[in-house]
Protein backbone atom coordinates (compact mmCIF):
# COMPACT_ATOMS: atom_id res chain seq x y z
CA UNK A 1 0.00 0.00 0.00
CA UNK A 2 1.01 3.42 -1.11
CA UNK A 3 -0.22 6.33 0.54
CA UNK A 4 0.44 9.50 1.72
CA UNK A 5 -0.23 8.91 4.98
CA UNK A 6 1.60 8.59 8.47
CA UNK A 7 -0.70 5.75 10.14
CA UNK A 8 -3.78 4.52 9.29
CA UNK A 9 -5.55 5.38 12.74
CA UNK A 10 -4.55 8.97 11.94
CA UNK A 11 -5.42 9.46 8.70
CA UNK A 12 -8.88 10.84 9.05
CA UNK A 13 -7.53 13.75 12.03
CA UNK A 14 -4.92 14.79 10.21
CA UNK A 15 -6.48 15.11 6.75
CA UNK A 16 -9.52 17.45 8.77
CA UNK A 17 -6.94 19.51 10.15
CA UNK A 18 -5.67 20.17 7.11
CA UNK A 19 -8.97 20.88 5.57
CA UNK A 20 -10.09 23.33 8.27
CA UNK A 21 -6.43 25.18 8.26
CA UNK A 22 -6.87 25.57 4.36
CA UNK A 23 -10.39 26.66 4.33
CA UNK A 24 -10.06 28.78 7.57
CA UNK A 25 -12.17 31.36 5.60
CA UNK A 26 -15.15 29.17 5.06
CA UNK A 27 -14.93 26.37 7.83
CA UNK A 28 -14.68 26.04 11.57
CA UNK A 29 -13.75 22.06 12.85
CA UNK A 30 -15.84 21.28 15.65
CA UNK A 31 -14.86 19.68 18.86
CA UNK A 32 -12.98 16.14 18.47
CA UNK A 33 -13.60 16.54 14.89
CA UNK A 34 -16.94 15.93 15.18
CA UNK A 35 -18.20 18.05 12.22
CA UNK A 36 -17.29 20.34 10.12
CA UNK A 37 -19.34 23.87 10.12
CA UNK A 38 -19.43 26.67 8.10
CA UNK A 39 -17.16 29.51 9.81
CA UNK A 40 -20.87 32.39 9.53
CA UNK A 41 -23.93 30.11 9.30
CA UNK A 42 -26.91 32.71 7.93
CA UNK A 43 -29.36 33.71 11.17
CA UNK A 44 -32.68 32.56 10.67
CA UNK A 45 -32.22 29.70 8.00
CA UNK A 46 -32.78 26.05 8.11
CA UNK A 47 -29.86 24.30 8.90
CA UNK A 48 -28.59 21.71 6.53
CA UNK A 49 -26.40 19.28 7.79
CA UNK A 50 -24.99 16.11 5.64
CA UNK A 51 -22.12 13.41 6.31
CA UNK A 52 -21.27 9.67 5.89
CA UNK A 53 -18.16 7.57 5.67
CA UNK A 54 -14.91 9.41 4.64
CA UNK A 55 -13.24 8.77 1.45
CA UNK A 56 -15.28 10.55 -0.62
CA UNK A 57 -13.73 13.89 -0.41
CA UNK A 58 -14.87 16.43 -1.36
CA UNK A 59 -18.08 14.98 -0.43
CA UNK A 60 -19.38 16.45 2.41
CA UNK A 61 -17.16 18.73 4.08
CA UNK A 62 -16.40 20.31 0.82
CA UNK A 63 -20.03 21.48 0.46
CA UNK A 64 -19.68 23.35 3.69
CA UNK A 65 -20.50 27.19 2.88
CA UNK A 66 -22.60 29.57 1.41
CA UNK A 67 -25.63 27.96 -1.01
CA UNK A 68 -24.99 24.69 0.39
CA UNK A 69 -24.17 22.68 3.49
CA UNK A 70 -24.72 24.35 7.20
CA UNK A 71 -22.37 21.54 8.70
CA UNK A 72 -20.33 17.72 7.67
CA UNK A 73 -19.74 15.17 9.89
CA UNK A 74 -17.59 12.83 8.92
CA UNK A 75 -17.21 9.23 9.91
CA UNK A 76 -14.27 7.11 9.21
CA UNK A 77 -13.06 5.94 6.08
CA UNK A 78 -16.40 4.17 4.76
CA UNK A 79 -17.71 3.90 7.99
CA UNK A 80 -20.98 6.03 9.13
CA UNK A 81 -20.80 8.53 11.44
CA UNK A 82 -22.36 8.28 14.75
CA UNK A 83 -25.19 10.10 16.18
CA UNK A 84 -23.19 11.93 19.29
CA UNK A 85 -21.28 13.70 15.73
CA UNK A 86 -24.91 14.30 14.56
CA UNK A 87 -26.22 16.23 17.40
CA UNK A 88 -23.54 17.95 18.21
CA UNK A 89 -23.49 19.23 14.68
CA UNK A 90 -27.22 20.15 14.98
CA UNK A 91 -26.45 22.18 18.01
CA UNK A 92 -23.64 23.94 16.61
CA UNK A 93 -25.81 25.34 13.31
CA UNK A 94 -29.25 25.04 14.42
CA UNK A 95 -30.39 29.12 13.88
CA UNK A 96 -33.78 28.26 15.05
CA UNK A 97 -35.85 27.09 11.97
CA UNK A 98 -35.31 23.64 12.39
CA UNK A 99 -32.51 21.19 10.84
CA UNK A 100 -32.88 19.12 7.61
CA UNK A 101 -30.64 15.82 7.25
CA UNK A 102 -29.81 14.99 3.50
CA UNK A 103 -28.43 11.03 4.05
CA UNK A 104 -26.89 8.56 1.31
CA UNK A 105 -29.20 5.35 1.36
CA UNK A 106 -26.56 3.30 3.23
CA UNK A 107 -27.96 1.13 5.97
CA UNK A 108 -25.68 2.81 8.91
CA UNK A 109 -25.89 6.97 7.54
CA UNK A 110 -29.56 6.72 7.73
CA UNK A 111 -30.01 3.99 11.18
CA UNK A 112 -27.60 6.92 12.75
CA UNK A 113 -29.55 10.21 11.43
CA UNK A 114 -32.64 8.43 12.19
CA UNK A 115 -31.17 7.86 15.71
CA UNK A 116 -29.78 11.77 15.98
CA UNK A 117 -33.22 13.03 14.55
CA UNK A 118 -35.73 11.19 17.32
CA UNK A 119 -32.62 12.65 19.86
CA UNK A 120 -32.89 15.98 19.03
CA UNK A 121 -35.15 18.82 20.64
CA UNK A 122 -36.15 20.98 17.58
CA UNK A 123 -37.93 20.21 14.53
CA UNK A 124 -35.59 17.69 12.27
CA UNK A 125 -36.43 16.34 8.80
CA UNK A 126 -34.34 14.34 6.76
CA UNK A 127 -34.13 13.40 3.09
CA UNK A 128 -32.59 10.61 1.95
CA UNK A 129 -30.57 10.20 -1.56
CA UNK A 130 -31.01 7.21 -3.67
CA UNK A 131 -29.91 8.20 -7.31
CA UNK A 132 -28.01 5.03 -8.48
CA UNK A 133 -29.74 2.81 -10.71
CA UNK A 134 -27.13 -0.20 -10.78
CA UNK A 135 -28.72 -2.45 -8.07
CA UNK A 136 -31.79 -2.29 -5.99
CA UNK A 137 -29.78 -3.44 -3.10
CA UNK A 138 -25.94 -4.32 -2.02
CA UNK A 139 -23.55 -4.16 1.04
CA UNK A 140 -24.78 -1.89 3.28
CA UNK A 141 -28.01 -0.12 1.65
CA UNK A 142 -31.87 -2.10 1.08
CA UNK A 143 -32.83 -0.58 -1.85
CA UNK A 144 -30.92 1.79 -4.00
CA UNK A 145 -27.90 3.29 -3.13
CA UNK A 146 -27.05 7.45 -3.00
CA UNK A 147 -24.11 8.34 -4.43
CA UNK A 148 -23.31 11.71 -6.49
CA UNK A 149 -26.56 12.39 -6.72
CA UNK A 150 -26.47 13.60 -3.33
CA UNK A 151 -24.42 16.35 -4.75
CA UNK A 152 -27.15 18.17 -6.54
CA UNK A 153 -29.96 17.64 -3.74
CA UNK A 154 -27.49 19.38 -1.94
CA UNK A 155 -26.84 22.38 -4.65
CA UNK A 156 -30.54 22.80 -5.08
CA UNK A 157 -31.50 22.51 -1.62
CA UNK A 158 -29.11 24.43 -0.13
CA UNK A 159 -29.79 27.52 -2.85
CA UNK A 160 -33.11 27.57 -1.21
CA UNK A 161 -32.36 27.49 2.34
CA UNK A 162 -30.21 30.40 1.66
CA UNK A 163 -33.61 32.37 0.48
CA UNK A 164 -35.55 31.59 3.89
CA UNK A 165 -37.25 27.95 2.67
CA UNK A 166 -39.08 26.79 5.47
CA UNK A 167 -38.35 23.44 6.88
CA UNK A 168 -41.07 21.09 5.19
CA UNK A 169 -40.38 23.05 2.01
CA UNK A 170 -36.96 22.20 1.49
CA UNK A 171 -37.96 18.60 2.66
CA UNK A 172 -39.69 18.47 -0.33
CA UNK A 173 -37.87 20.07 -2.74
CA UNK A 174 -35.14 17.59 -1.90
CA UNK A 175 -37.60 14.65 -2.46
CA UNK A 176 -38.17 15.97 -5.56
CA UNK A 177 -34.45 16.44 -6.79
CA UNK A 178 -33.82 13.08 -6.03
CA UNK A 179 -36.84 11.64 -7.38
CA UNK A 180 -35.70 13.67 -10.62
CA UNK A 181 -31.79 12.49 -10.34
CA UNK A 182 -30.45 8.84 -11.59
CA UNK A 183 -26.60 7.95 -11.39
CA UNK A 184 -24.82 4.80 -12.30
CA UNK A 185 -21.05 3.99 -12.07
CA UNK A 186 -18.24 2.02 -13.32
CA UNK A 187 -14.86 1.07 -11.88
CA UNK A 188 -11.50 0.83 -13.89
CA UNK A 189 -9.14 -0.21 -10.49
CA UNK A 190 -10.31 -1.05 -6.70
CA UNK A 191 -9.37 0.98 -3.85
CA UNK A 192 -7.44 0.44 -0.63
CA UNK A 193 -8.78 1.73 2.52
CA UNK A 194 -6.12 2.35 4.70
CA UNK A 195 -6.57 0.42 7.74
CA UNK A 196 -6.85 -2.67 5.63
CA UNK A 197 -3.90 -2.08 3.55
CA UNK A 198 -4.95 -4.00 0.54
CA UNK A 199 -7.43 -3.22 -2.43
CA UNK A 200 -11.34 -3.89 -1.52
CA UNK A 201 -11.51 -5.77 -4.52
CA UNK A 202 -9.24 -7.36 -7.14
CA UNK A 203 -10.06 -6.77 -11.01
CA UNK A 204 -7.87 -8.27 -13.85
CA UNK A 205 -5.61 -5.95 -16.19
CA UNK A 206 -8.50 -6.14 -19.24
CA UNK A 207 -11.91 -6.27 -16.49
CA UNK A 208 -14.01 -3.32 -14.96
CA UNK A 209 -17.24 -3.31 -12.61
CA UNK A 210 -20.26 -1.98 -14.11
CA UNK A 211 -22.26 -0.71 -11.47
CA UNK A 212 -19.84 -0.36 -8.86
CA UNK A 213 -21.01 1.49 -5.78
CA UNK A 214 -18.88 4.20 -3.99
CA UNK A 215 -17.25 2.03 -1.39
CA UNK A 216 -16.28 -0.84 -4.35
CA UNK A 217 -19.36 -3.12 -3.96
CA UNK A 218 -20.13 -4.97 -6.55
CA UNK A 219 -22.30 -3.67 -9.27
CA UNK A 220 -24.25 -5.35 -12.51
CA UNK A 221 -21.45 -7.21 -13.64
CA UNK A 222 -17.78 -7.69 -14.02
CA UNK A 223 -17.09 -7.28 -17.88
CA UNK A 224 -14.13 -7.29 -20.09
CA UNK A 225 -12.65 -3.57 -20.67
CA UNK A 226 -14.03 -1.62 -23.31
CA UNK A 227 -13.82 1.56 -25.57
CA UNK A 228 -15.26 4.74 -23.72
CA UNK A 229 -18.42 4.70 -26.02
CA UNK A 230 -19.65 1.18 -25.18
CA UNK A 231 -18.75 2.01 -21.79
CA UNK A 232 -21.44 5.48 -22.06
CA UNK A 233 -23.69 3.56 -24.02
CA UNK A 234 -24.47 1.21 -21.40
CA UNK A 235 -24.69 3.67 -18.39
CA UNK A 236 -26.37 5.96 -20.50
CA UNK A 237 -28.78 3.29 -21.52
CA UNK A 238 -29.26 2.23 -18.37
CA UNK A 239 -29.98 5.55 -16.75
CA UNK A 240 -32.86 6.43 -19.44
CA UNK A 241 -34.55 3.17 -19.23
CA UNK A 242 -35.08 3.55 -15.60
CA UNK A 243 -36.59 7.37 -16.23
CA UNK A 244 -39.03 5.39 -18.52
CA UNK A 245 -41.64 7.72 -20.35
CA UNK A 246 -39.92 10.35 -18.16
CA UNK A 247 -36.62 10.81 -20.07
CA UNK A 248 -35.99 13.54 -21.93
CA UNK A 249 -36.31 17.24 -21.74
CA UNK A 250 -33.97 19.61 -19.85
CA UNK A 251 -31.14 18.00 -17.83
CA UNK A 252 -28.29 18.98 -15.77
CA UNK A 253 -24.96 15.83 -16.46
CA UNK A 254 -22.80 15.38 -14.11
CA UNK A 255 -19.44 13.38 -14.93
CA UNK A 256 -18.20 12.22 -11.28
CA UNK A 257 -14.57 10.95 -10.86
CA UNK A 258 -13.85 8.50 -8.36
CA UNK A 259 -10.51 10.10 -7.82
CA UNK A 260 -8.39 8.02 -9.75
CA UNK A 261 -9.29 9.23 -13.17
CA UNK A 262 -7.59 12.17 -15.08
CA UNK A 263 -9.90 14.85 -16.03
CA UNK A 264 -8.91 14.74 -19.36
CA UNK A 265 -10.44 11.05 -19.18
CA UNK A 266 -13.58 12.15 -17.60
CA UNK A 267 -13.99 14.75 -20.37
CA UNK A 268 -14.10 12.49 -23.01
CA UNK A 269 -16.72 10.51 -21.03
CA UNK A 270 -18.82 13.68 -20.77
CA UNK A 271 -18.49 14.13 -24.46
CA UNK A 272 -19.38 10.44 -25.14
CA UNK A 273 -22.60 10.53 -22.74
CA UNK A 274 -23.80 13.90 -23.66
CA UNK A 275 -24.12 13.22 -27.40
CA UNK A 276 -26.28 9.91 -26.04
CA UNK A 277 -28.27 11.70 -23.65
CA UNK A 278 -29.02 14.21 -26.47
CA UNK A 279 -30.09 10.82 -28.81
CA UNK A 280 -32.41 9.99 -26.13
CA UNK A 281 -33.74 13.52 -26.21
CA UNK A 282 -32.24 15.02 -23.24
CA UNK A 283 -31.13 18.34 -23.69
CA UNK A 284 -28.00 19.30 -21.45
CA UNK A 285 -28.27 22.18 -20.35
CA UNK A 286 -26.14 22.35 -17.12
CA UNK A 287 -22.56 19.88 -17.02
CA UNK A 288 -20.37 19.53 -13.89
CA UNK A 289 -17.01 17.55 -14.84
CA UNK A 290 -14.91 16.19 -11.76
CA UNK A 291 -14.03 14.73 -8.84
CA UNK A 292 -16.57 14.78 -6.52
CA UNK A 293 -18.18 12.12 -5.34
CA UNK A 294 -14.58 10.18 -4.91
CA UNK A 295 -13.98 6.59 -3.47
CA UNK A 296 -10.44 7.32 -2.25
CA UNK A 297 -7.84 6.32 -5.24
CA UNK A 298 -10.36 4.48 -7.37
CA UNK A 299 -10.04 5.08 -11.16
CA UNK A 300 -13.45 5.09 -12.75
CA UNK A 301 -16.37 7.33 -13.26
CA UNK A 302 -19.98 7.74 -12.80
CA UNK A 303 -22.58 9.46 -14.99
CA UNK A 304 -25.40 11.25 -13.21
CA UNK A 305 -28.29 12.73 -15.00
CA UNK A 306 -30.52 15.41 -13.52
CA UNK A 307 -34.34 16.16 -14.95
CA UNK A 308 -34.32 19.85 -14.48
CA UNK A 309 -37.51 22.39 -13.82
CA UNK A 310 -37.28 26.24 -13.84
CA UNK A 311 -36.70 26.09 -9.73
CA UNK A 312 -34.49 23.06 -10.10
CA UNK A 313 -31.99 25.04 -13.03
CA UNK A 314 -32.32 28.53 -10.62
CA UNK A 315 -31.18 26.50 -7.50
CA UNK A 316 -28.01 25.02 -9.15
CA UNK A 317 -27.30 28.15 -10.85
CA UNK A 318 -27.51 29.96 -7.57
CA UNK A 319 -24.27 31.55 -5.84
CA UNK A 320 -22.29 29.41 -3.49
CA UNK A 321 -18.79 29.40 -2.05
CA UNK A 322 -17.74 26.32 -0.12
CA UNK A 323 -14.07 24.51 -0.78
CA UNK A 324 -15.23 22.48 -3.74
CA UNK A 325 -17.89 24.43 -5.13
CA UNK A 326 -17.42 28.44 -6.43
CA UNK A 327 -20.26 30.24 -8.32
CA UNK A 328 -22.06 33.34 -8.63
CA UNK A 329 -20.09 35.06 -5.29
Amino acid sequence: MKKLINAPETVLAESLSGFAAAHADLVVLGEENKFVRRLNPTPGKVALISGGGSGHEPLHAGFVGLGMLDAACPGQVFTSPTPDQMLAAAAAVDQGAGTLYIVKNYEGDVMNFEMAAEMAEGAVATVVTDDDVAVETSTWSTGRRGVAGTLVVEKVVGAAAETGADLAALQALGREVNARTRSMGVALTSCTVPAAGSPTFQLGDDEMEMGVGIHGEPGRRRVKLMAADAIADEMVSAITADFGADAGGPALLLVNGFGGTPAMELYLMYHAARARLEKAGFRIERSLVGNYVTSLEMAGCSLTVTRLTDDIARGWDAPVHTAALRWGV
